[in-house]
This record gives C-alpha cells, structure tokens and sequence, in this order.
C-alpha cells in the first residue's frame, strides 16, 4: 500500500496551477509508486488567490508567507513556482527545513544562486528536481537513445530553437519579467535555460559559445492590479525592459559537435515554436514541441538525397506507456509535468535522483551567464 507524502506548492500562478494538477494525476499514471502526494498547503501572497486555490483542488491549508510552509512538520516536499527573485531564498530555506524541492528553472537569478540552492539540497540530503520539462517528452528521450546509439553517425551539428508570442503586444505589462532585479535574465532564463538543458542533454556538455542579445520592445506599462500569466496593461505609467527580448548563440561541445541556439519571446506568428534538428554524418533527427510525438528521422547509406520518415513514439519511448497504450496518440504539455512529479516522487522513494537535478540547473545558468558575458564583450566565452 502506498503511503502518503505531505506537499506544498509555493507560488500560485499558473506553473504552480500545472504543478497542482500534476501531483493530482499521479495516482492515475502511476498506481505502484510508492508515494501518493497529499495536498497540504498552498502558499500565495496576493490576496484570496491561495484560498481559490485551496477551493479548488483541496489543499487543507493556505497561507500568504512561505516562511509557514518551511515551518510546517507535515510538510515534506515543496514546489517552488514564485518569481524568480525569490527562488534562492526560498530554495535553501526549504532544503535546510529537510524538504525536498521541485523548483522551477532557472532557479534564482544567477549561476550562484542556483548553486546556494544545489549546496543546500546536498548538505541537507534531500532531492531537488528542477523544472526542465521538455527532456521528459518520449520523442526527446527517443531522440537521445538514437544519437547515443550512433545511427545518425557521429553528430557534427545541431540547431535549437524556442520562438514564442507571449511578450510580442506592445501592451504587455510590465511585470517582474522585465525587471533585471526581480526577473534577472530575459529570454535566456525563460526560453534559452530550455535549448540549454536539450542541447546538453542530447549531445553532452558545451565547452564554450558566443552571443548576442537585443531589446525589441524598450518600453512597457507597468500594471495597477496583481497579475498572472502575460497580462495586458494598456495606459499605464511607461517604464523599461531591462533585460533581453532575443538571443542567438554558436555553441561548441565537448565532442567536437557545433551548434546553434536561438530564443525570442516577441517573436509575432510564433506560437511555441520549440524544437531541435540534429545532423550526423549517416543522418539527422528533428523534433517540433508543437507535433510533440513525432521525430522526423533520417537514416541509411544513401547520404545524398536521403528521406526522412516520420516516426510516431509509443509506448516504447521514454514514459509514453503510464498515457497512451498505442502509438500516435498524444500526448501533451502537462503530461510532461506529470512525468517530472513522478520522478521527483521517485527519487523521493528511492532516494536516488531520477530527471533533471540541480546540477543541471547550475550547468545551465552558467551557460546563460556566458552568454550575457559574450554579448558584453563580443568574444567567444569558455564554460569551466
């Protein structure tokens, strides 16, 4: 029989809503886990969004401080989903209460506040899983067995990208996201720590890179009301965007592969437009976050004029089988969030780590921080 384990969820906007849902569909994909998540207490500092919360998918106590939540004894794991500003406070503070934490990336503003939080979960010998989801996708890991497997021949080059909409209106207000001092990074703590995690998870560790950023949208209207999501705020005092808007990246990895990363939040007509093409010397792969399980795949002798088949995944790839029984049937996006509850439950259980860790949270906010120092400088950046 599985017992019990009491969680909270830090923040609730909508990633702390997704990390709700997910620990409510655990028992339904993952009925011999060992652990059944408890819904103990949500923390939110704008007014009656915790008790809605609480209204709505049981938590059985709300509080605006999370200070309670570090305090409270029936509580054992933590989602930290609040603003990025305070993820290292929040972080360590939870793993020095002895709980376990499932954060989302990029984990603090900077390289050392990700690592203040990977040193207190080490010190503390709890788990830390961190909110790359797009790893847990079963085309991704499919991909990743197939590089590794060498039937693409040995990777020479690959091509990342992430272009989305979200911060393309003019009237989008101005929110921590904009702030250097709350928000830290732009694109690159928001879509860039995810080409990095998927670049570093496909093809190993990057050994050096060069950047440039911009500023398409310099000015903003602040909001008069809380906010969630990308909220609009027409009419409001105009202040800057202090961080980027868009970057692009030449990456050189540790295997001598190439490769190019690129991110725009204001990218007008693209709606998450998230994905990989991974070129080898016998054949390629390609991934669409939009066509999410399905790789387009290139293999053979040929060189010269060779196809690529659409490959749909199955139960066969990555944690496709706890979905769907069959092939090409969907899956989607807070189906990814459900398998990185699950590992995070698992390494709980277990004690061992399963899906990303802190580790490479610091990895790639150390990768971001090369970025920034390269676009300063104009010069190739070598990562330690």
């Amino acid at each position: 029989m599985a017992s019990t384990l009491g969680v909270a969820v830090v923040g609730f906007g909508w990633m702390g809503r997704v990390h709700t849902q997910a620990y409510a569909r655990i028992a339904h994909h993952y009925p011999r886990l060992g652990l059944r998540p408890e819904l103990i207490r949500v923390a939110e500092e704008v007014p009656g969004r915790a008790e809605e919360a609480a209204a709505q998918f049981g938590f059985a106590s709300t509080t605006r401080d999370w200070r309670e939540v570090a305090a409270d004894p029936r509580v054992r794991a933590v989602s930290i989903t609040a603003p990025n500003f305070l993820h290292r406070e929040i972080g360590v503070a939870m793993a020095r209460a002895g709980k376990h934490i499932w954060i989302e990336k990029p984990v603090g503003l900077t390289a050392e506040d990700a690592g203040a939080v990977a040193d207190a979960v080490a010190k503390a010998g709890v788990q830390g899983t961190v909110g790359f989801n797009y790893r847990n996708a079963p085309a991704v890991e499919a991909a990743r067995e197939l590089i590794a497997s060498g039937e693409i021949g040995t990777v020479t080059h690959v091509r990342v990208r992430l272009f989305s909409d979200y911060a393309a209106h003019p009237e989008g207000a101005l929110t921590w996201r904009y702030e250097r001092a709350r928000g830290g990074s732009g694109v690159l703590g928001d879509l860039a720590s995810h080409g990095v995690d998927l670049a570093r998870f496909l093809l190993g560790e990057i050994v050096s890179l060069t950047a440039d950023t911009a500023v398409f949208v310099p000015e903003r209207a602040r909001p008069t009301v809380a906010t969630a999501g990308h909220s609009r705020a027409a009419g409001g005092e105009l202040g800057p965007v202090e961080n980027e808007d868009y970057v692009n990246c030449l990456l050189r990895f540790a295997s001598g592969a190439r490769g190019v990363l690129e991110a725009c939040r204001v990218s007008v007509g693209e709606q998450n437009n998230y994905g990989f093409e991974v070129h080898g010397t016998k054949g390629a792969v390609f991934w669409d976050f939009r066509r999410m399980n399905e790789l387009g795949v290139s293999r053979g002798t040929t060189y010269q004029d060779q196809p690529v088949s659409t490959v749909y995944v199955g139960p066969g790839a990555g944690e496709y089988g706890a979905f769907q029984p069959g092939a090409a049937n969907s899956m989607g996006y807070d189906d990814l969030k459900v398998v990185e509850a699950y590992r995070f439950l698992r390494s709980i259980a277990e004690g061992t780590p399963y899906g990303t860790t802190l580790t490479d949270a610091v990895r790639s906010a150390a990768a971001l921080e090369a970025m920034t120092r390269s676009a300063e400088s104009g010069t190739w950046v070598d990562l330690a």
